[in-house]
């Protein structure tokens, strides 16, 4: 009988860590795609930064007509900006199964939102970004680019 118990105990073990997500599970290059439009847009490297929270920078503009592109509507230190380059994604925190807390830049608008990051379940190439101010959010899906 102990056996089976152990046994099932293991079994549940196993699953759970299965499915559990890793911080950095969201490490690498994402191709984004515009929500408004449905066209990829960019990729961007996900890392850490020295304090262990999570950034994003954009390394690649895939429209070839937007190379050169700059972040005019942006009224901070990005102003006129080349967005290639830029880092977009600032200060995520890890709580449990998500990135939160931190801020995500919208180039094109010269925009920040409160942003959080994470990955469903069997869906590991595939990054739910949602931007938000208050309780207005939009969700974007970012995928997961293989080196």
């Amino acid at each position: 009988m102990i056996k089976i118990y152990s046994l099932l105990a293991a079994s549940v073990m196993i699953c759970v860590s299965a499915f559990s997500q890793n911080a950095d599970d969201v490490l690498g290059k994402w191709k984004t795609i515009d929500d408004e439009t449905g066209k990829e847009k960019s990729i961007v490297e996900l890392y850490k930064n020295k304090d262990g929270n999570l950034e994003g920078k954009v390394v690649t503009i895939l429209n070839p007509d937007k190379q050169d592109a700059k972040c005019d509507k942006c009224e901070d230190h990005n102003k006129d900006k080349p967005i290639l380059g830029m880092v977009i994604v600032k200060d995520m925190e890890w709580d449990e199964d998500e990135w939160d807390d931190g801020t995500i830049l919208d180039p094109n608008k010269g925009s920040y939102y409160d942003c959080k990051m994470w990955i469903e379940d069997g869906e590991p190439d595939k990054l739910y970004v949602r931007g938000y101010v208050a309780f207005i959010f939009r969700t974007q899906y970012w995928y997961r680019i293989k080196d």
